[in-house]
């Protein structure tokens, strides 16, 4: 059933962990047990690091060319071998097979555009204040990389670091979640197979805390990137401090939705529960705090709980499914944690709020209406399939509570009004605002939050640039 055999990449090599150490991978659908998981040891640590600082000094020292040429081999891989990575995606994580399929296309075209975007890594010619002087502005790579990726997008969050560091000229070393670690092994061995040199990659799984401060204190890395949640990234950025490493941090969010009066509600309606219900709303970018003008609340609610009960919730394998599994049994109780509270503080359960009565990590789709600011659910990011409305008045009452929280990932607006859309879109404290739609994140376009949602950006130039370093060479001629 599960076709991955799993083990550590270092040093160009697929290895058991050297302690022979394991952990149960779970399919989130059905709770069985469907592999182990090879553990690293500090031992495997470290021949990682010395690969990463090794393979560096060659990698760095490539041509542009050359390092877009393996990685478009890369993208070539990674799509003739999508259904067999989308299958696995689904087994791990939950999501339907159609959503799996979708994120390794875009872990095809991003490695397509970093290979082609490593060639415009430009420099400058600064016009000097004296003659015979050049002044000349350089990129070069910043160094041994490491990647912290999350669980629920497993295949794209690997895949934008190791095809940014590699288009830089870096070298990386990943560690992804253990809840997910067969697509990074399948995405790894795209990249292997296109010709990325031995130590250039290398993939690492086991507890998380031991091995990130393992290796963020070692001094050969000299970057980092997270993604994953608020918490974690405030722990790894005072890690990184420790030896001044560069941070790209894409932490949670919590984002709020403005439907204002003149919207197209059955548009943004349509839109919406796509949204929220992909990946069972494990999506740092879903949207999950529903302001909606209180002359159009009453339709807007009714029409999301009809749209709401139509999602075919089940195992991502089985055909029709548009909603999976949570990824452990353990979001079920913080579901109704969520529910209860929001429940006992003045709002009403308008459908859901329940688990499933099947095997696996199950939870209805969940509508929650008229909650109040003060709920937790309004708080903290349920990251769940929960939807939670609550009506507004006026555009500054809507945009100070939309502002509201240390969150500043994503926000979405709908009006067909453009002073309404440009004005919400330079007041939302957010990185990415979707007006009238949600896709926020394309491979040519950068990615990233604000304040407690995180700083640095993935894809587009930005991301590139993060993996590079400015150098200013200034000579006199003699």
């Amino acid at each position: 059933m599960y076709r991955e055999t799993l083990q550590l990449l270092i040093d160009g090599e697929w290895v058991a962990g050297s302690a022979g150490a394991t952990g149960p991978l779970l399919n989130p659908a059905t709770g069985e047990e469907i592999a182990r998981v090879p553990h690293a040891t500090k031992v495997d640590l470290d021949r990682a690091l010395e690969a990463a600082g090794k393979a560096f000094q060659t990698w760095k020292k490539t041509t542009a060319i050359h390092r877009w040429d393996v990685l478009n081999k890369a993208a070539d891989l990674i799509e003739s071998r999508k259904a067999e990575i989308a299958r696995t995606l689904t087994l791990e994580n939950g999501k339907s097979l159609a959503e799996a399929s979708g994120e390794v296309q875009f872990c095809a075209d991003a490695t397509r555009w970093y290979g082609e975007e490593g060639k415009r890594a430009y420099g400058r010619i600064v016009p000097a204040r004296s003659h015979g002087v050049r002044q000349l502005v350089t990129k070069e790579p910043v160094g041994p990389a490491l990647g912290f990726a999350a669980w629920n997008f497993p295949a794209g969050n690997v895949t934008l670091k190791i095809a940014a560091a590699l288009a830089a000229g870096c070298s990386i070393i990943v560690k992804p979640s253990d809840e997910t670690p067969g697509t990074a092994v399948a995405i790894g061995r795209c990249f292997q197979d296109a010709g990325v040199p031995r130590g250039a990659l290398n993939i690492v799984f086991g507890p998380s805390a031991p091995i990130s401060e393992h290796l963020i204190a070692s001094p050969i890395p000299r970057k980092v990137s997270l993604t994953g949640s608020t918490p974690v990234g405030k722990l790894l950025q005072r890690l990184a401090a420790e030896t001044m490493k560069r941070c790209t941090m894409e932490l949670g969010g919590h984002a709020p939705v403005l439907i204002f009066e003149d919207a197209d509600l059955d548009k943004a309606l349509d839109t919406l529960i796509g949204a929220k219900y992909r990946n069972a709303g494990q999506v740092c970018t879903s949207p999950t705090r529903f302001y909606v003008h209180e002359n159009v609340y009453e339709r807007f609610v009714s029409g999301f709980v009809e749209r709401s009960r139509q999602v075919i919730v089940g195992d991502g394998l089985e055909q029709g499914t548009v909603m999976g599994p949570l990824i452990t049994n353990r979001k079920l109780d913080q579901m109704d944690e969520f529910v209860h509270d929001a429940v006992a503080k003045g709002a009403r359960l308008a459908l859901g709020g329940e688990r499933l009565n099947r095997k696996g990590n199950f939870y209805a789709p969940t509508v929650l209406r008229d909650v109040p600011d003060n709920a937790r659910v309004m708080i903290e990011e349920p990251f769940g399939p929960l939807a939670q409305i609550t009506p507004f008045t006026t555009f500054d009452d809507v945009i100070e509570r939309a502002n509201s929280l240390p969150f500043g990932l994503a926000a979405y607006v709908f009006t067909t009004n453009l002073t309404t859309s440009a004005n919400a879109g330079e007041a939302l404290d957010a990185g990415v605002v979707g007006i009238n739609h949600t896709s926020v994140h394309e491979a040519e376009t950068p990615f990233g939050g604000v304040n407690e949602s995180g700083y640095g950006a993935e894809s587009g130039i930005e991301g590139l640039e993060a993996y590079l370093r400015t150098k200013m060479i200034t000579e006199k001629r003699i």
